[in-house]
């Protein structure tokens, strides 16, 4: 094959199936590892009431270790990983990072100290850094450009599942035995799963999906770095990026302790409802935003950035009456409203990220997306509602945190008008990362 053709689609012979035995393996095991991910860093926030009462901590330094300590690696990490993954074996440097990380989570259950917990969160970021942008590649080579946005949502449904199935079952474990072996139990099975996924799941051929010609030739990282910036699409879609991160990252980490010091619920209690709530209705929004797109947005571009921007926006209101609303039955409604509508973006923007970037740089273009989320998401999401809270506490009590928590309701509305904006350039940034 020439270098600057991309395999059987690109040179004029009929391209395979999209949906066979091994793509569909391919993109179940990739997006059980996805779940993990999502997992092993939500259960932090499921034990924080019991961390504080037991290591006696302020909730600024709770939301130090949960998105500060995590963030530093997975996000500086994060590009160096994905620009590695553009050029060698996607495959095993997922296995590597997904059986380090679930390691990094089991030995959280022997910690004996804040700084303890900080290290494990650290490391624990340094193998997740390895799971999404490498899996984004790697499905981007198994499916056909006009099946991403489905594909990828579906891939994104992995939060969802954690919430349904495993977060539930953490919570049970941590009742009856304590958060401890909580991370224990949600640890070991990722270890032997990295060794599975490495032995069962083949890398594919790159480029091999294409339906025009793409150059194979790698790309260096600067090149790569000058072009992505080049683009006002994929520069709108990190903004947008970045104020999701600290929206979904805020609310994940507090919306435990939220219900436990407003709604008197308890760590059983929430993990047992409120999981499958958030995870089922999440599913339902990704999946439904992938099948939008897969019916209308095969040859609209703009679709692929717009329909996110109009779930971010439907989200804030949602999220206000999550927050301030008394009654059970109002605050459960927009509860479920903000499930449903906030993780509908991801997908279709991962998806439109990799349609304006080059073959060779659609790893570090996720990645990209990824670190700008996590920056200001893990890192500033957590923190600012934790410093918050401590600052309203002395005149609101337990109820600080109901108005710490506003933040989330801001950033889906700037998030939307970002992605909104970058319905403006997509189709032309799209164009430009298909000259050769």
């Amino acid at each position: 094959m020439k270098p600057t053709e991309a395999a059987s689609g690109a040179t004029g012979h009929p391209q395979p199936r999209d949906w066979t035995w091994s793509s569909i393996y391919g993109l179940g095991f990739l997006t059980l590892i996805s779940t993990f991910n999502y997992l092993d860093r939500a259960i932090l926030g499921l034990a924080l009431p019991a961390i504080k009462l037991e290591m006696a901590v302020s909730d600024t330094v709770l939301g130090l270790v949960s998105g500060l300590a995590f963030v530093l690696f997975y996000s500086i990490l994060g590009i160096p990983i994905a620009w590695a993954a553009d050029r060698w074996n996607r495959r095993n440097i997922i296995a590597l990072g997904f059986g380090f990380w679930s390691l990094m989570t089991a030995l959280t259950g022997f910690i004996s100290s804040i700084w303890q917990l900080a290290a494990a969160r650290f490391l624990m970021g340094a193998g997740e850094a390895c799971g999404l942008a490498p899996s984004n590649s790697m499905l981007s080579d198994m499916f056909r450009p006009e099946r991403r946005a489905l594909v990828l949502s579906i891939f994104g449904t992995a939060s969802s599942i954690a919430f349904i199935f495993f977060f539930p079952l953490a919570g049970w474990i941590a009742e009856h035995w304590g958060w401890r072996s909580m991370f224990m139990a949600a640890g070991v099975p990722g270890i032997f799963l990295a060794l599975l996924f490495a032995f069962t799941v083949r890398e594919p051929v790159r480029g091999a999906r294409e339906s025009q010609p793409r150059s194979l030739l790698p790309i260096g990282f600067s090149e790569t770095i000058r072009f992505l910036a080049g683009s006002r699409a994929y520069l709108a879609m990190i903004a947008g990026a970045m104020l999701m991160g600290a929206n979904l990252f805020a609310a994940s980490t507090w919306t435990p302790t939220f219900l436990a010091r407003v709604h008197d619920m308890s760590m059983g209690e929430v993990a047992s409802s409120i999981g499958p709530i958030r995870g089922l209705l999440g599913a339902a929004g990704i999946v439904a935003g992938g099948l939008l797109l897969d019916r209308f947005g095969r040859h609209n571009d703009k679709l692929r950035v717009r329909l996110p921007a109009v779930a971010c926006l439907l989200a804030a209101p949602a999220e206000i009456l999550f927050l301030l609303a008394d009654g059970y039955a109002w605050w459960m409604l927009g509860f479920a409203l903000s499930s449903f509508f906030t993780l509908i973006h991801q997908g279709p923007i991962f998806s439109a990220a990799i349609h304006v970037a080059k073959l060779r740089m659609r790893a570090v273009a996720i990645a990209i997306l990824v670190f700008a989320a996590s920056l200001l998401g893990q890192a500033v999401g957590p923190l600012f509602v934790g410093v918050l809270t401590d600052l309203l506490e002395p005149r609101f009590g337990d109820l600080a945190i109901r108005y710490s928590m506003l933040i989330i309701v801001f950033t889906a509305v700037a998030a939307a008008a970002m992605f909104w904006i970058a319905g403006n350039w997509v189709d032309q940034d799209h164009r430009r990362a298909a000259e050769e």
